[in-house]
């Protein structure tokens, strides 16, 4: 079963602990200890901000229900979706980091991930919208944002939230905002 076949099963059914994406791969909630993996994956992406080890560490226990990691047959992160829901807007899942191991990109994992991640975070707390941001030329970001914003039937407005002399190192590209919406679970 194709990813996306899978998803359209899931989004019918409460979501498991564990969802299976393609033969080999399944999505759940980030632990603790897969911290040090994320970190990797996204320095290895070599298009994220990266952050401390420390910050992955606390993200997988801190904000683990509103996060997901891939992982394939071995129990292996092979890809990661980090978020949390807006304090001042409760229904709006920020995504703040995507990223998934070169060797398996093309298999439609970021989109089952986003797909997965939203289903459990609406049928847990409410969701009504997502945003993202996206540094311009992007493309593979902004390709994805769109197509999950097609599937979902939403609407995808940008704009920018952050201009680039925001940023008090000088050499950071504006962050474009993505806000796809209204969602209906």
């Amino acid at each position: 079963m194709t990813a996306h076949a899978e998803l359209a099963r899931y989004r019918k059914t409460p979501p498991p602990t564990a969802t299976p994406t393609t033969s080999t791969t399944h999505i759940d909630r980030p632990r603790p200890g897969d911290g040090p993996l994320l970190w990797r994956l996204a320095r290895d992406s070599r298009t994220l901000d990266l952050n401390s080890a420390y910050s992955y560490l606390l993200w997988c226990r801190d904000f683990a229900g509103t996060s997901a990691v891939a992982r394939d047959g071995a129990g292996r992160a092979v890809g990661f979706v980090s978020g949390y829901l807006r304090p001042d807007s409760p229904g709006t899942l920020l995504v703040w980091q995507i990223a998934v191991d070169e060797s398996v990109r093309g298999q439609g994992i970021a989109g089952a991930l986003l797909d997965g991640l939203s289903a459990r975070v609406a049928a847990e707390h409410g969701l009504s919208c997502l945003e993202t941001t996206v540094s311009p030329g992007n493309r593979a970001s902004e390709r994805l944002f769109a197509s999950y914003a097609a599937r979902h039937g939403a609407t995808l407005t940008r704009e920018v939230l952050f201009a680039a002399e925001e940023f008090p190192d000088g050499g950071h590209a504006p962050e474009v905002l993505h806000r796809i919406g209204p969602l209906r679970f």
